[in-house]
């Protein structure tokens, strides 16, 4: 079993900057694949981006692309979105989601564990 939990979000106004990281409890981190998905009132749910167990595959929704970095810690059993440039419709709960499988993929129905969201605002 996997818990996670998220934690970063805040306020900015568009243009800033924000860093979520996620963080994993058990021994068996890397075997994981790990994204971030998102969601706003009234949205479906949105895959943001994911990264394999390794680290060496990573895959981002085209609405993120040059903005957004994911990246991961294995050693301290975390995962980190780096939130670039930010736009009002990055508005949004972020939550970061675990996958048996080692490559990551963009449909929220493969993941297996779920942490329980931080709140990113972007002001315009």
């Amino acid at each position: 079993q996997v818990q996670l939990v998220e934690s970063g979000g805040g306020l900015v106004q568009a243009g800033g900057s924000l860093r979520l990281s996620c963080a994993a409890s058990g021994r068996t981190f890397s075997s994981y694949a790990m994204g971030w998905f998102r969601q706003a009132p009234g949205k479906e749910r949105e895959f943001v981006a994911a990264i394999s167990g390794s680290g060496g595959r990573i895959y981002y929704a085209d609405s993120v692309k040059g903005r957004f970095t994911i990246s991961r810690d294995n050693a301290k059993n975390m995962v980190y979105l780096q939130m670039n440039s930010l736009k009002p419709e990055d508005t949004a709960v972020y939550y970061c989601a675990a996958d048996h499988g080692d490559i990551g993929t963009s449909d929220y129905r493969d993941y297996d564990y779920w942490g329980q969201g931080t709140q990113v605002t972007v002001s315009s």
